[in-house]
């Protein structure tokens, strides 16, 4: 079966293409909408679906919320660690540089300065930090005013400042993988070809330009990096947690930023699952190896992984960095516009299943990889983004249905105990919340004295809003994207709007 799937693919890369996008969001509505029609035709084995997905829900909350606390104290050792007098076990440590790749679109110049202060604060060595600021070429006159006026301030504080400005190139789909693409050979042409730095010893990181990087990151990954003997088949994640106005933006915004810092904690400790997400760092050589960032996509995380794993025979693996990073929670001017940008961002997300159809084609077709292990790979992110718009429907309203539509299936004792057996799991579900609620007030910055300590105490209570915000900032982004996709109405890349 597989062979002939193979081939199939192989011989019909555009049919193949098309089904294969149309294939999440035909799985998710069909499963979101399963319960409506089910109800009147096949009422039992929809309840018997509703609580089955409600105990996969349970035990998804505890696992989240138990290993978000080991992550927690990991990441509180960790800070604390004197990474950069450790690394002097390491004959070879001062031969290592890093590379900082920050592509960046229309964000303020405060939030940049932000970012390279931030570098500047680094335990490592400055000198051996080169920064490449790659701005895109259509924002005109501005980016050469913030280029200007950013390497007047920092060309002196690393051992090597640039910036570059990516063009508009044909073929290339406008966004941070293209941009990050362009500046990571830039950096190379100018670090290895003209400087002479030995590619062995240079990592590279790809910053999200309001990044807030802690002081320990680059000694910890500098440790990290000499220590393992695959580190030319690794990725590094740290922490990305939304902290950097979390106090400022409103309360749903805050709810999603809390709940998304969490997962971010816990994914750390699922090495099986982890992946590389937003601002990671990994070898030179290893980029390099493969052909950089690919130009033709939007999602750039989880591509370059498959695109890294599948061009090594399944060497690479996603490895976590216990140190946080902190960027904003997404952010406007006014109210209404700060939910439009939350939107579009989730949204911009959850196109993340447009790399699908990439992963399964390279699943069929790549030859030479342990089955296991790349079959387990795949299905824990077609899990997730099959999944992601239908948690909210099938826990938030799935147990509600088929008593409301068929009411003879609501007088049989299945029909009459399926919402109060849904309710128990879902309330059972709850204590993983406030676990939730005590990791995220521990990790959030102190608050500002101009926040005033009545909207701290009340800040717990913003909570009550999460079946509203799991609704409109996750459910209907996430079957926004994967409608979009199963029609082949294809999105732009849209910048999250930096204040």
């Amino acid at each position: 079966m597989t062979n002939y799937l193979k081939h199939w693919v192989e011989t019909h890369p555009t049919k193949s293409q098309r089904l294969l996008e149309i294939l999440p969001g035909f799985i998710s509505w069909s499963l979101i909408i399963f319960p409506l029609w089910g109800s009147f035709l096949i009422p039992e084995l929809v309840a018997y679906y509703i609580i089955a997905f409600n105990v996969y829900w349970m035990w998804r909350s505890f696992n989240v919320a138990f290993l978000a606390i080991f992550a927690h104290f990991r990441i509180s050792a960790s800070t604390r660690y004197d990474w950069l007098g450790d690394l002097e076990v390491f004959p070879d440590w001062e031969k290592v540089h890093h590379l900082i790749i920050i592509p960046s679109y229309q964000t303020p110049l405060t939030t940049l300065r932000r970012t390279l202060t931030a570098l500047k604060n680094q335990t490592f060595p400055q000198d051996r930090l080169a920064i490449i600021l790659s701005f895109e070429n259509r924002e005109g006159e501005l980016a050469r005013q913030k280029a200007q006026t950013l390497t007047q301030e920092f060309k002196s504080v690393f051992g090597y400042f640039w910036t570059t400005f990516h063009p508009d190139i044909p073929g290339e789909i406008k966004g941070k993988s293209a941009n990050t693409s362009w500046g990571a050979q830039q950096a190379k042409h100018n670090l290895v070809d003209k400087s002479g730095l030995d590619i062995n010893y240079l990592t590279v990181t790809s910053e999200d330009d309001d990044s807030v990087m802690h002081p320990h990151y680059f000694a910890a990954l500098t440790y990290q990096f000499l220590d393992n003997p695959e580190r030319y088949h690794t990725i590094w994640q740290a922490a990305v947690m939304f902290y950097n106005n979390i106090w400022r933006v409103p309360a749903p915004v805050r709810v999603m930023a809390s709940i998304f810092s969490t997962f971010q904690l816990f994914i750390l400790m699922r090495p099986d699952s982890l992946m590389n997400f937003s601002t990671y760092s990994t070898s030179l050589k290893l980029i390099d190896a493969i052909g950089y960032w690919d130009t033709d996509v939007i999602p750039e995380d989880y591509r370059l992984f498959f695109k890294a794993y599948f061009a090594t025979k399944g060497r690479v693996e996603v490895k976590p960095l216990f140190v946080p990073i902190y960027n904003d929670a997404a952010e406007s001017s006014t109210f209404w516009r700060t939910m439009v940008n939350q939107y579009e961002q989730i949204k911009r997300w959850a196109w993340g299943v447009s790399d699908d159809a990439y992963i399964i084609k390279r699943w069929l077709t790549v030859p030479d990889l342990p089955f296991w292990d790349k079959t387990l790979r795949v299905i824990r992110v077609l899990e997730n983004h099959f999944l992601w718009p239908v948690n909210w429907f099938a826990i938030t309203l799935g147990a509600l249905l088929p008593p409301l539509l068929n009411p003879d299936f609501a007088r049989t004792s299945l029909g009459k105990t399926l919402p109060q057996v849904s309710s128990a799991i879902l309330t059972l579900s709850l204590i993983s919340l406030v676990i939730i609620l005590l990791i995220d007030a521990k990790n959030r910055p102190p608050r500002p004295h101009q926040i005033s300590l009545v909207k701290r105490l009340l800040q717990p209570f913003e909570f009550v809003l999460l079946p509203l915000v799991g609704l409109f900032f996750n459910a209907l982004p996430g079957i926004d994207a994967h409608t979009r996709l199963m029609l082949g109405r294809y999105i732009e890349y849209r910048v999250t709007e930096k204040m």
